[in-house]
């Protein structure tokens, strides 16, 4: 059984425990990406670790997000190793507007988890490598694994970004992306937010729709509030375009990730189309679907109740030399 801090001692436990182990244990450092975006990582290693992990993270995080993560995964005898995806977190970003969620293709996500492998992870890597993925960072890591398939060992998916809530009708969503790219010609941006979407904004607890957890939500915007610079607004029309291209890939090639997976769908999500999942899932040749009823779309920072059975399932996943079929 993986031992995990309960909600109650979680915020002391982080002062005494976790930000000691996060100082004295993980190297960070950057490397230069697609076009020279800097890309910062941070990466740990048991000295008996027998297995690898590498975090791919969704939208608007920073692998700071990550620290009560990387301390459970450590404690289980995992390598870890994260990054943050050009354009947020502590890595470069693109535009004049450090608060724009923008990507030309996912395929610089892409090209930049996998220099990340070759420059950091695989000359510390111990033993296989799998994937821990979140959201975004779930399509990301699906597009890195059709690119190079003998590169990674398992793959965990936890509310992946297959499709995007709301669900809209292929031609609408077409449409509104077009008139989007138009109005920002028009105005002479290389890019601009989406319809509705705006600067970073700090959400209170009781309306956000990311977690249960109070405490968890509060040291994830205590750090934000802490180091502005990796705060990240809304989506541009670029980044939702370049979303959907990389959603339509991965559906098409579904039946083409030929490793073990696992993907946490969260019941009560009301960020990313569990609808999608639930098709690609299908796809999959080797793939173990899990529901978590009634948990909302940050699995890794949810309430215990849902957030342990998790942690639980996934790090069995990774250890065990024996997987199940999606039914």
């Amino acid at each position: 059984m993986v031992s995990l801090f309960k909600e109650e001692e979680l915020a002391a436990r982080f002062d005494d425990k976790i930000e000691p182990f996060w100082n004295d244990k993980v190297t960070t450092g950057q490397f230069a990406g697609k076009h020279d975006v800097p890309v910062h990582y941070a990466w740990c290693a048991p000295p008996q670790a027998e297995h690898s992990v590498l975090i791919s993270s969704g939208r608007i995080e920073s692998l700071l997000k990550y620290k009560e993560v990387v301390f459970d995964l450590y404690q289980q005898g995992f390598a870890v190793f994260i990054f943050d995806h050009r354009g947020q977190g502590l890595s470069g970003r693109m535009t004049d507007n450090p608060h724009h969620g923008y990507v030309v293709s996912f395929t610089d996500y892409v090209d930049d988890l996998l220099a990340f492998c070759s420059s950091v992870v695989r000359p510390n890597q111990r033993g296989p490598l799998n994937l821990l993925c979140h959201s975004m960072g779930s399509a990301i890591g699906a597009l890195a694994i059709l690119r190079q398939p003998d590169w990674f060992h398992k793959a965990v998916f936890c509310s992946p970004m297959f499709g995007i809530r709301p669900a809209l009708p292929a031609l609408l969503a077409k449409s509104l992306l077009w008139l989007g790219k138009c109005r920002d010609t028009r105005a002479g941006l290389l890019t601009d937010y989406f319809f509705g979407q705006q600067d970073y904004q700090a959400i209170p607890f009781a309306a956000n729709k990311l977690t249960h957890s109070y405490i968890r939500y509060t040291l994830f915007r205590q750090i934000y509030d802490a180091q502005p610079q990796i705060q990240l607004g809304g989506v541009t029309t670029d980044w939702l375009a370049a979303a959907h291209d990389a959603m339509a890939i991965i559906e098409h090639q579904a039946h083409q990730l030929n490793l073990p997976c696992l993907i946490f769908s969260a019941g009560a999500d009301k960020v990313v189309d569990n609808r999608a999942q639930a098709r690609i899932a299908r796809h999959i040749p080797d793939c173990h679907w899990v529901e978590i009823d009634g948990a909302a779309h940050e699995l890794l920072i949810e309430a215990d109740q849902y957030r342990e059975p998790v942690m639980q399932q996934l790090c069995a996943f990774m250890l065990a030399d024996s997987h199940k079929t999606c039914p």
